[in-house]
């Protein structure tokens, strides 16, 4: 087994990474036939997601989606005013298990990786396990 962090920018207060190609390397590096990648964020108004990477389109929507799924309210009662990111993050979950094939990652013709933003823009840690 063996750990990885690094570290994200954000751009935006929501934003999509995709970190695919970076977990890659990581797989690609330890060279295990057959195994499991964890990607874990340690943030509470953060997630992780896998989605389609070809259309950006994909991503654009999403982003409009979370802002109506996860509106800015005053009726929250979370002091520091990010309730909606929370929300989000909640929605969309803070870790995934991807299996690993041939030192690759067992994606879809068409998925990626997403690193989401709800509370940005932002300095995030990224935490790989591969096993």
């Amino acid at each position: 087994m063996k750990r990885y962090e690094f570290i994200l920018s954000s751009r935006k207060e929501i934003d999509f990474l995709d970190i695919t190609k970076q977990i890659n390397e990581l797989v690609t590096k330890e060279e295990i036939k057959c195994g499991m990648v964890n990607i874990f964020i340690p943030h509470t108004t953060a997630g992780v997601t896998i989605n389609e990477c070809a259309d950006p389109n994909v991503i654009n929507d999403l982003k409009f989606a979370f802002r109506k799924l996860s509106p800015k309210l005053r009726e929250y009662l979370h002091s520091e005013g990010n309730s909606d990111a929370h929300l989000s993050s909640t929605l969309v979950g803070c870790s995934l298990n991807i299996p690993i094939e041939n030192s690759s990652l067992l994606l879809g013709t068409w998925q990626g990786v997403f690193f989401c933003e709800f509370d940005g823009p932002r300095n995030r840690k990224v935490i790989v396990t591969i096993y």
